[in-house]
């Protein structure tokens, strides 16, 4: 079984969101903050659907290219925002409302954002 490569997953995630117009993308290095996740990865998107789009396309481009399952998919049916936690990647998937209220880059200022 080989090691996942968190960073990896994290820049295959952002261009499959990207594909699917997920817009303000962000990689935040978080590991040194938290021991939930090395890396964050946040991505806006304007509809239910879209964010749908964008997890399913993740979730299922990941398993077949890296052989990697997330740990749990959270979020409600038409809510604003879903998570995709794979240990030590959390993928999260925003609509503009609920990016502006929680402000995760705010909260993790202290992180490194990755190109």
């Amino acid at each position: 079984m080989k090691k996942t490569d968190y960073l990896e997953l994290a820049r295959l995630a952002a261009h499959l969101a990207e594909d699917k117009k997920g817009s303000d993308i962000v990689i935040l290095n978080v590991k040194r903050l938290t021991v939930v996740a090395n890396y964050f990865l946040i991505v806006t998107v304007e509809s239910w659907a879209q964010m749908k789009a964008v997890l399913d396309a993740i979730e299922e481009s990941v398993r077949e290219q890296e052989g990697v399952k997330p740990l749990r998919r959270e979020g409600t049916k038409h809510g604003t925002w879903s998570v995709l936690d794979y240990g030590g990647l959390v993928v999260h998937v925003m609509m503009p409302e609920a990016r502006t209220l929680y402000a995760l880059e705010r909260v993790w200022g202290e992180a490194k954002k990755i190109k």
